[in-house]
């Protein structure tokens, strides 16, 4: 069965996914920048963090996030999910000093055991 909230390969194994997304001045919305599934996804996050970008971990909105195509700005249904992430994200950034002006983010989804 192919459960979007708890992907698993060929073996049944859980898989991990990433969705990256930027927002950009002028944007109507932000963007999904990258995404992947098992180590394209690991890749996405190592490099989220080495770059000091957040991540968060929000099974249901990755899987939804998995949807939308490369390059293509998130759907409205997402506009207000997304834009709490970021206001918070702003507000911690901000508060720590790091605030860039347009804040950019990954969201992992966690391996779960089936």
């Amino acid at each position: 069965m192919n459960d979007p909230l708890h992907p698993q390969d060929e073996n049944g194994s859980s898989v991990q996914n990433a969705v990256a997304l930027a927002y950009q001045a002028g944007a109507s919305a932000p963007t999904v920048v990258a995404k992947g599934k098992g180590l394209v996804a690991q890749a996405i996050i190592a490099r989220a963090q080495e770059h000091g970008i957040y991540v968060h971990q929000s099974q249901e909105l990755v899987a939804l996030l998995m949807q939308v195509e490369l390059d293509k700005d998130i759907p409205p249904a997402l506009y207000r999910a997304v834009a709490e992430l970021l206001a918070w994200l702003y507000h911690i950034e901000k508060n720590d000093g790091l605030a860039a002006p347009y804040p950019t983010m990954v969201i992992d989804q966690l391996k779960t055991s089936p």
